[in-house]
């Protein structure tokens, strides 16, 4: 599916999709210097609302601190830049990609000369691994690719070029014919999938990888983790050898793409039953149950689209 709206928000303009064009020298095409978010707006039984907005704005201007990438704009207009491209776009739910990127100026490696350019477009967009796959679960295999080492690249941070790892283990996942792959860390340890955080059940019990194993510290995995704790679960950060993925009862992925994805094979092993689990369901359902407007907000995390 090609992805195109009406209208994107460049540079603190509205304007047409087509007009939204940059040089081919710009820095961050040659050298990924680049920081980027991505948001769900959800359409709710009161209307189109920005899911954890602020959360992920927060992120943004992180990602671009340690990028050293000067932000031109703060939270608030940006959630604003949010509200005016859904509104252009008479969107009634939408993926928002915001960029903050290194433009055109010189062709050194060091791009701090180059002026800042941003955007934030929205853009239809359904499930990531397929509807069916956030019923049924998917099939994922454990990458060759490592993810990187803490002293190598900033895991914390959405760096656009550090998602050449990324690609990486997705595209050698899909040429396998799994949907997905689950990257080791440095030392061998779980890390996360390429775009997604993991969680792995076992008896009761809810383990999920540390900010130590080079992942992203997620939002959707901050609400996975609060409303798993909310239904009297335990929830733990500790280390994954490999092997607890086959013995595990029940997995899943969250991201704001993914959103919350069973996983129901590994490397082609069966993950409890093969097919999503009773924990992994009361999670998701709740999840989708605050999104879409059916049950309280009770943490704040939409914004009307007003």
């Amino acid at each position: 599916m090609t992805m195109r709206a009406d209208y994107i928000w460049m540079n603190g303009k509205i304007i047409p999709w087509d007009e939204a064009q940059v040089h081919v020298f710009t820095h961050a095409l040659h050298y990924g210097s680049s920081v980027f978010e991505g948001i769900r707006v959800y359409e709710t039984t009161r209307g189109p609302a920005i899911f954890r907005g602020r959360e992920h704005y927060e992120r943004l201007l992180f990602s671009a601190k340690v990028a050293h990438i000067p932000s031109p704009y703060t939270v608030d207009e940006y959630m604003q830049a949010t509200i005016d491209v859904v509104r252009a776009n008479n969107q009634r739910s939408a993926y928002v990609r915001p960029l903050v990127f290194r433009g055109y100026n010189t062709l050194g490696v060091d791009g701090r000369g180059c002026p800042v350019e941003v955007i934030v477009a929205s853009v239809p967009w359904g499930a990531y691994l397929g509807k069916e796959g956030l019923e049924q679960g998917v099939d994922v295999q454990v990458s060759s690719w490592r993810r990187m080492a803490p002293d190598t690249t900033s895991a914390l941070a959405k760096i656009g070029g550090q998602y050449v790892n990324s690609q990486n283990v997705v595209m050698e996942a899909r040429d396998n014919g799994f949907a997905e792959g689950i990257a080791l860390d440095v030392h061998g340890y779980v890390s996360e999938g390429s775009g997604e955080n993991i969680f792995v059940i076992i008896k009761g019990k809810i383990y999920t990888p540390p900010l130590s194993n080079s992942i992203l510290g997620g939002i959707t995995r901050d609400c996975a983790t609060r409303i798993a704790e909310e239904l009297g679960y335990t929830v733990i950060e500790s280390v994954i050898p490999r092997e607890m993925l086959y013995m595990a009862d029940e997995i899943f992925f969250t991201g704001t793409a993914a959103e919350i994805t069973p996983v129901r094979s590994v490397d082609r092993m069966p993950v409890g039953a093969g097919k999503r689990g009773p924990i992994t369901e009361r999670i998701q359902a709740r999840f989708f149950g605050i999104v879409e407007g059916e049950l309280p907000d009770t943490y704040n995390w939409l914004t009307p689209v007003a």
